[in-house]
């Protein structure tokens, strides 16, 4: 177990670190734009999770592309890889294009989804940029998880890292008209995202194209076989149900965004702090899953139905010994963390008196990510899309209601709701991942 723990930990850190840079980037993107006012961040949080589905959808689908390619790269096929490459880059900027186009249905029906009325000139222009960095998004993480699978975990994070540090540089001239650029505010944060998603594709595309990582990968991808391996159908079917399994999750979540906006703007605004700071621990649980996910793919290609039990149980253990340090931080520093975001006092103290639900939910959130993660390893993902379907549409979202209007808990009843549905969609991964695990089923 030593060993798997060890090894867990060496993929996880680069992950963790790229993971971090996001963290940071989501916490000074909101500071900055929390900052500026309470109707700009209400506006970011209705947008950004409302995208979050959308973006978690395309993301979603790529990442069925790490356990082929780690089964590849255990067998040394470097020509299928190159071909699994081409093939997962064409699928899914298909899909992408296709989740892309919902969105823009959506944008002409805004004013039909029961926000504050005068948030919608904020809303409008935002959300454009944000759709129009969609593309982008999807092309990086097919490249991301071809690094991925091959164990190199530390190149998309260097590459995110450095398009972040951009990204904060652009929202200090932006958002507020510094160095002599116009004061744009949540449209300039728009923007500086927008520009470092732009960035973080075609360092990625370099390094793939001309670099000597991609030089063993490019005869498949250019040179490999058309059609009749079935490359496609095992592309589509791994990164589908995935897709649709982060797809129902977020979806889950940006659903209670938008009820909280009908609560009203200093409901959505704290909201958006309580979400931005629960994704510290998510970020942190997931970079951990992730790199638990490769070896267990690699496990996966030979078979080894034990060796993938104990790199997923190693990562549980990690997972779980970094969620209590996460709750510890919000006991008992979250009251300042939660300040760093909003001058508005009623927005502040809105977000701290939800910390108690914010920390409940932690160990649904930590136990999902982990067998979620161990189950897409095994490339047997089809019930992902049903457990998500269950836990977080079926049962989750009528709960988040029924605790916030019925039950009268309001914002609070949002919050703790996320406790059902993430431990319930827990249990169902993991009974999963045992199932598949067993060695009858060789």
């Amino acid at each position: 177990m030593l060993k798997a723990y060890r090894a867990i930990a060496k993929l996880a850190f680069p992950l963790f670190l790229g993971q971090l840079g996001n963290i940071a980037v989501g916490f000074a993107d909101n500071i900055m734009v929390g900052h500026y006012s309470t109707d700009a961040l209400a506006s970011a949080s209705f947008v950004n999770n409302f995208f979050n589905i959308a973006i978690f959808a395309c993301v979603g689908f790529t990442f069925g592309l790490t356990p082929i390619i780690g089964a590849m790269y255990a067998r040394k096929e470097n020509a299928r890889i190159g071909r699994a490459v081409r093939v997962g880059l064409r699928v899914n900027t298909i899909f992408t294009i296709v989740v892309s186009l919902a969105m823009l249905v959506v944008y002409f029906n805004l004013h039909r989804m029961g926000q504050p009325e005068h948030l919608l000139p904020l809303i409008r222009p935002y959300y454009l940029i944000v759709l129009a960095g969609m593309i982008p998004v999807a092309v990086f993480n097919v490249f991301a998880q071809w690094s991925f699978g091959r164990n190199e975990t530390g190149l998309p994070t260097w590459i995110v890292l450095a398009c972040n540090a951009v990204n904060i540089l652009g929202n200090y001239i932006l958002i507020y008209g510094n160095f002599g650029a116009p004061e744009l505010g949540l449209t300039g944060a728009g923007i500086s995202t927008f520009t470092a998603r732009v960035l973080c594709m075609a360092a990625i595309l370099w390094v793939f194209f001309r670099s000597r990582r991609g030089k063993p990968y490019l005869d498949g991808f250019f040179h490999g076989a058309r059609r009749g391996d079935g490359m496609t159908r095992m592309v589509a079917s791994t990164g589908f149900p995935v897709s649709m399994q982060m797809t129902f999750e977020t979806a889950s979540f940006s659903g209670s965004a938008i009820m909280a906006g009908w609560i009203g703007a200093i409901p959505l605004a704290a909201f958006q702090i309580v979400v931005i700071s629960g994704m510290f621990g998510f970020c942190i649980y997931y970079s951990i899953g992730n790199a638990m996910a490769i070896p267990v793919s690699h496990a996966a290609g030979a078979a080894d139905h034990r060796t993938m039990r104990r790199y997923a149980w190693a990562g549980y253990h990690l997972i779980l010994a970094t969620m209590v340090l996460v709750c510890m931080l919000f006991i008992f520093g979250g009251r300042h963390v939660m300040s760093l975001f909003s001058n508005d006092a009623a927005v502040v103290t809105t977000a701290v008196g939800l910390i108690l639900p914010m920390v409940l939910y932690q160990f649904g959130d930590a136990t999902q990510i982990t067998f979620a993660n161990a189950l897409r390893g095994t490339s047997k993902v089809l019930p992902m899309l049903f457990i998500a379907l269950v836990s977080y549409i079926i049962v989750g979202l009528p709960c988040t209601y029924l605790m916030a209007f019925p039950c009268g808990l309001g914002l609070y009843g949002i919050v703790l709701s996320f406790s059902v549905c993430l431990l319930l969609a827990a249990a169902l991964y993991l009974y999963y991942f045992l199932k598949a695990t067993r060695p009858s089923n060789k």
